[in-house]
């Protein structure tokens, strides 16, 4: 038991990865509000940026700049950084976009909530057909 709690502490970012994931996850399965699932899912990218920045990390690794006074550096990876920024940028793009829409929603059907949405929306819907007949 306690080397897998040595374990867990050693590798204290994948576990917090792994938790805020679950996080994410859980909050988009029980709410209905869609600025909650979108609050959500940001958890989520947030916990996969950590994922990757924690597996790209060398203990003992320096930034990578070249140093000719120290050949025998160790350097950590800067790909999976520039990867995560892009990341960045374009979970702030998915996360503007479905403001917007969550905004639009919210105009039209005067809420926020998933199934009053979808209720509302088959009640259209449905009195629609109706009319046609």
């Amino acid at each position: 038991m306690q080397t897998i709690i040595a374990k867990l502490i050693t590798n204290y970012p994948y576990v917090g990865a792994f938790i805020l994931f679950g996080i994410g996850c859980f909050t988009i399965i029980v709410n209905s509000n869609l600025l909650k699932k979108l609050i959500g899912i940001n958890i989520m990218e947030s916990s996969i940026f950590l994922l990757f920045i924690a597996a790209s990390n060398i203990h003992g690794g320096t930034a990578p700049i070249l140093d000719p006074t120290n050949p025998e550096a160790v350097y950590i990876n800067p790909v999976t950084t520039a990867l995560m920024l892009t990341g960045i940028v374009v979970s702030l793009s998915v996360t503007a976009l479905a403001l917007a829409l969550i905004i639009k929603l919210y105009r039209l059907y005067g809420s926020m909530d998933a199934h009053v949405i979808f209720m509302k929306r088959n009640e259209v819907q449905n009195s629609g057909s109706h009319n046609q007949q």
